[in-house]
């Protein structure tokens, strides 16, 4: 192993505020951040660039950083042959999105850290992710590689730059000259039939290692359940469900869920924890509470949200990004245990009774360390009792003290925003007022620090600097969580925003041919402007935007948004023909646009005795085609959105609503109450 010997000087990454750059900032490679001068100094001194994107919790990232970037035979190459940059793919998604597309295309595959090499002009010829500093069999090694370029870069330019100007090509043809199609009759069952046929029946989840925990793809499985009536696709989502929990890839004693497994049993995890791995399932854990009035899901829900006000909020109700997989270099260090560790925190019987509750042995489940898990135990013994919690309190108290691993704070609004949806929505199912304030709370910072006065977000928050105009999915799930809000609070404040945010994305990032741009149309151009397609980890922005227009037609009775999420089905089609099961939130999005839905409008005053009751008789019941409306006379009266209903002079009425007509109100509270215990999803 090379000793590196050069004094660490800090390069033009100093200056940034991603927590990622800042991790690259005293490499002894002489990073740039993405910016007109490093493209200017390239096209000056005639060289390639090396592009390479991560985020700050990346474990191969910081493993590729150790082995190349650290190393100052490595970065003497880069700096004497290419123009190096860094990309924070959290801060910039449109960089990332383009180039991961470079990649899977020329490769296969992709993932982080991502590596590019391009022209001065931006258009890559050449892509791959994590590089072994040297060659290792059929792995080539970064160092080797750099070296090929070179020469390549010397000897033959004109072939280099003609394939980077092809790739461009294509890149740009696949990501823009989508095909509508008849969208196929049968698209929903034939989405769980794929899926279907992909989960595994032992120990949930779809396909085989690694295994992801998909949140968006089990709601569609649980709205799918209740339209074709599906026992199947309901057990489907809750052995998925307890399967997780029981697993390593939930921290069983500071909780939250990690990124994936890394085996089928979902034991291992890769341990990163993402604020919307974690906000999406605490949508999908509430539900099938609702469901099943299990209270495992519930007390699943409840700690999931207890990680995250602990250690993912700041002192202000925003929330940050992630936490890292690594902590003093080694993955999982600050979450395993060998029993010599645990012996030091309890006595030989509860030893015993620890090792046995958490499956843990001398030898260990991951590299001589354990991972505590419950896979061993029925799921009739999952729900804690008190001396689970007095074990856990304990071991917690002694992790506490061990180094943690890096906190990504930075704030971004797409991802506050997707928690903030969660929270209201959580919080109303639940009837959880602490939750819906939380979330208040949250939105309250994003108002302040991120939100314009002429309606325009920006993308990051950290350290006192916003930064980066709003891309589409900032938008779309603000507008969800927006919403989300109005329904949970009945304050209109909240629509009124709402329609605001969609007059921009209207403007700004809408395609007449179809579809939504990923950035907006005063935004960098880059060398290609894409649209977000596909439901990876986080529900596509297209995806989030056609439920928002079915969310809002309903909220408000109007069918013409209504008619623009028809026309996003149409302008996908061909994709969602093609592979639906990638699809799986647009594909909700879609079901709920066939399903016959109805809308209940309960007008009254703030103060009314009978609403509590009410509302909890509703929410008893998961009725995911149906939307609520509260509205307080006292509200009404100032507001433009439901003046047809200020002429209610009684105590209480109830509207029920279908296609935009309204039956007569019901005053009667028994009578209300009565109904609403009847309410099934329409056929």
């Amino acid at each position: 192993m090379e000793v590196n010997s050069m004094p660490k000087q800090p390069n033009k990454l100093i200056n940034e505020k991603s927590p990622y750059l800042l991790q690259h900032a005293y490499n002894p490679v002489n990073w740039y951040p993405w910016s007109e001068e490093a493209f200017e100094i390239a096209k000056k001194d005639n060289k390639p660039i090396f592009l390479s994107i991560g985020y700050s919790t990346c474990h191969w990232c910081h493993v590729m950083e150790q082995e190349s970037f650290e190393d100052d035979s490595v970065a003497k190459i880069l700096n004497e042959n290419f123009i190096a940059i860094k990309v924070d793919r959290e801060e910039r998604p449109d960089i990332d999105h383009i180039y991961m597309e470079v990649c899977q295309a020329l490769t296969g595959s992709g993932g982080w850290p991502l590596s590019i090499f391009m022209t001065p002009d931006k258009k890559p010829f050449f892509a791959g992710t994590y590089f072994p500093k040297e060659s290792i069999q059929n792995h080539i090694g970064f160092k080797e590689l750099l070296n090929i370029i070179i020469h390549r870069w010397k000897t033959s330019r004109e072939e280099i730059v003609e394939s980077a100007e092809e790739i461009t090509k294509i890149i740009r043809l696949s990501l823009t000259n989508l095909q509508p199609e008849p969208l196929d009759q049968y698209i929903l069952e034939k989405t769980f039939n794929s899926l279907e046929l992909s989960f595994d029946k032992e120990y949930g989840g779809f396909g085989t290692k690694p295994k992801f925990p998909t949140p968006h793809t089990l709601l569609f499985l649980l709205r799918y359940s209740v339209h074709f009536k599906s026992n199947k696709a309901l057990k489907m989502v809750e052995k998925t469900l307890i399967q997780m929990y029981k697993g390593g890839i939930f921290d069983h004693l500071g909780f939250g869920f990690s990124r994936y497994s890394v085996d089928e049993k979902w034991l291992v995890p890769h341990f990163e924890k993402m604020l919307y791995d974690n906000a999406l399932l605490m949508m999908v854990y509430a539900e099938m509470y609702q469901i099943t009035k299990k209270q495992i899901f519930r007390e699943i829900t409840e700690k999931i949200i207890t990680f995250i006000l602990r250690d993912l909020t700041n002192p202000e109700g925003a929330f940050y990004t992630a936490i890292d997989a690594d902590s003093e270099g080694v993955e999982g260090k600050y979450y395993t245990w060998t029993i010599e560790e645990i012996k030091l925190v309890f006595n030989d019987n509860e030893l015993d009774y620890v090792k046995s509750y958490y499956n843990l042995s001398d030898k260990g489940n991951f590299a001589g360390r354990n991972i505590f898990n419950l896979i061993h135990q029925s799921d009739d013994n999952l729900l804690d009792n008190e001396l689970i919690k007095s074990i856990r309190n304990k071991l917690l108290e002694a992790r506490k003290k061990r180094i943690p691993p890096h906190l990504d704070d930075k704030i971004l609004t797409n991802l506050n925003a997707l928690m903030i949806t969660s929270l209201a929505y959580v919080g109303r199912i639940f009837r959880d007022y602490h939750l819906i304030n939380q979330a208040e709370k949250a939105f309250a910072f994003i108002e302040k620090n991120l939100l314009t006065k002429d309606n325009r977000l920006y993308a990051r928050y950290r350290d006192g600097e916003v930064k980066y105009q709003g891309y589409l999915e900032d938008y779309a799930y603000l507008i969800w969580a927006l919403n989300e809000l109005f329904l949970s609070t009945s304050k209109d404040r909240y629509l009124e925003l709402s329609h605001k945010l969609y007059d921009s994305v209207m403007k700004y990032f809408k395609d007449m041919v179809g579809g939504f741009y990923h950035t907006s149309k005063d935004s960098e151009q880059l060398i290609v402007r894409i649209k977000p397609l596909y439901d990876g980890a986080l529900p596509s922005a297209n995806s989030v935007m056609t439920m928002n227009l079915l969310q809002l037609a309903e909220i408000t009775d109007n069918s013409c948004m209504a008619i623009k999420a028809r026309d996003q089905f149409h302008y996908f089609s061909g994709l969602l023909n093609y592979q639906p099961s990638a699809y799986t939130y647009m594909l909700s999005a879609y079901l709920y646009y066939k399903a016959d839905k109805r809308k209940i409008v309960i007008v009254t005053n703030k103060n009314n005795p009978h609403l509590t009751r009410i509302l909890n008789e509703y929410y008893n019941k998961y009725l995911p085609f149906t939307t609520l409306i509260v509205l307080f006379k006292e509200d009404i009266l100032t507001s433009d959105l439901f003046s047809e209903y200020a002429s209610v002079n009684a105590d209480i009425a109830m509207f029920m609503c279908e296609n935009y007509h309204c039956d007569e109100p019901i005053y009667d509270v028994d009578i209300i109450i009565s109904e609403i215990k009847k309410l099934t999803e329409l056929d």
